[in-house]
């Protein structure tokens, strides 16, 4: 119906035009973030040149790439178990314990991460914010994975096993090479839950620990400059590739039989 059309137009706008902005004064010669002078890239240049905020990216870059692919190695027989294993007690607690940070207010699970780190006296630095995200990125790593062996049909892992194939020549030979797409898939999504997480990464982070988006945070209370702009576009566009490559990937795919 048209005005249901209309309603999502405006609602994209509404999604979508701050962004657009933000990436349009990001390349404002001004130095007045929301005064137009005319177009320049030096912002990006002061903002690769910036050893805080290069420094606040780096700790982003290492918690990723820490929690990044040990969550994806725990979502992985996770996956296997909840969809092709048998029925056992507790299974559905435990689908609902790794689910649980997608139901739950972030601020909730912020909140409850740093009242357990301070009950068990853990101070790691960037292991704290590393632990923290692979919980929270479990999940999101699962969902494609898990979604991929609903689509795979168990008649080709059968086949493998009437072949006198043992499990670990069905996993390794069948299983595992049709996931890889949506492993890489859930890989990256756990990576970009990571790299852009705030509230989690506000709460646990100890001083000298800060990531970018928390630094980003920090430039943004003292006012608005393009330097702030250029340096979350930078961060939008790598969301937004992980992103693109993520759904390429979990794009649904004929398996024969």
């Amino acid at each position: 119906m048209p005005e249901y059309r209309t309603i999502s137009l405006l609602a994209f706008v509404f999604l979508y035009a701050p962004l657009i902005i933000l990436i349009v004064y990001a390349f404002n010669a001004n130095r007045a973030a929301l005064i137009w002078g005319g177009f320049s890239t030096q912002w990006f240049v002061k903002a690769v040149l910036n050893d805080d905020l290069r420094r606040s990216a780096l700790n982003s870059l290492i918690v990723a790439a820490i929690a990044t692919p040990v969550s994806t190695l725990v979502a992985i027989p996770a996956a296997l178990a909840f969809e092709r294993g048998r029925f056992f007690p507790g299974r559905s607690t435990g689908e609902a314990l790794i689910g649980m940070p997608l139901v739950a207010p972030e601020i909730v699970t912020a909140i409850a991460t740093l009242i357990f780190f301070e009950a068990i006296g853990l101070r790691a630095g960037v292991g704290n914010i590393a632990i923290a995200h692979i919980v929270f990125c479990i999940p999101f790593a699962l969902l494609p994975i898990r979604a991929r062996l609903r689509e795979m049909p168990r008649d080709i892992e059968d086949a493998a096993r009437d072949l006198y194939a043992d499990s670990w020549a069905v996993f390794s030979r069948v299983t595992l090479p049709l996931l890889m797409p949506a492993i890489v898939a859930g890989a990256t999504l756990a990576f970009v839950v990571s790299l852009d997480d705030f509230l989690i990464t506000f709460m646990v982070a100890p001083a000298g620990a800060t990531t970018l988006p928390v630094y980003l945070y920090g430039m943004l209370r003292v006012g608005v400059t393009p330097e702030a702009n250029a340096a979350a576009t930078i961060l939008l566009v790598i969301s937004i590739a992980a992103v693109v490559l993520s759904s390429v990937l979990v794009r649904p795919r004929t398996v024969k039989a």
